[in-house]
């Protein structure tokens, strides 16, 4: 299934949606642009957003909507090491597509709010870990999180791309994301219904074009 194929089913499901139908694509394709050039996504968000972002890496580090057989190089590279367990590790595993949840690392996050402050959670991880060509995708109902924010500061001056995934208004975020995503709403609730399956999305457009 092609990313505009994916895009239209979308908006199927969700006519609502057709208002950020442009903001999607060109997302989809900052993320595939990056894995093509050997890239990774970090992600980051607030409260219910924290768990998109864990959700979303869920989705791309190994199969989500079809299966990701590893290669049979790396198969037979694994029985070489180890025949028994090899076999089993080249039986169970999948391909996985780079991503990391900046939300994930409890010692790191309670360390940076301690020693730092809280605000720069996401900032400091994204100068550690981003490189350029990489994807931050910054999650907030209300694009004015001040960690998400100062994350997607620091992404843009490290040479990533942004894309911001927000309400109606963009808010602060809106300014520092080469894409943004802005859905059809202000209600809190609302917004993040319409996150979940706009980021399922661009994890099958993913997904599709490399397996």
């Amino acid at each position: 299934m092609s990313t505009k194929e994916i895009l239209e089913k979308l908006i199927e499901r969700y006519p609502a949606l057709g208002v950020c139908k442009k903001e999607i694509l060109e997302a989809g394709e900052l993320i595939i642009e990056s894995y093509k050039n050997s890239g990774q996504l970090l992600t980051c968000g607030n409260g219910g957003s924290c768990s998109d972002s864990d959700h979303i890496v869920g989705e791309m580090m190994k199969s989500f909507s079809k299966k990701r057989p590893l290669d049979n190089k790396h198969k037979e590279a694994l029985k070489a090491v180890d025949l028994e367990r090899g076999a089993i590790l080249a039986m169970k595993m999948e391909k996985g597509l780079p991503a990391i949840s900046l939300n994930a690392h409890a010692a790191l996050v309670s360390a940076i709010s301690n020693d730092i402050g809280g605000d720069f959670i996401f900032a400091q991880q994204v100068n550690g870990y981003g490189r350029v060509g990489d994807v931050l995708l910054g999650i907030s109902s209300s694009g004015n999180s001040q960690n998400v924010v100062d994350a997607c500061i620091t992404a843009k001056a490290k040479g990533l791309k942004v894309i911001a995934l927000v309400g109606e208004t963009g808010g602060k975020m809106k300014q520092f994301a080469d894409v943004a995503i802005c859905v059809p709403s202000t209600c809190t609730p609302d917004i993040q219904e319409f996150h979940l399956p706009i980021y399922h999305a661009l994890c099958i457009m993913a997904e599709e074009t490399f397996f």
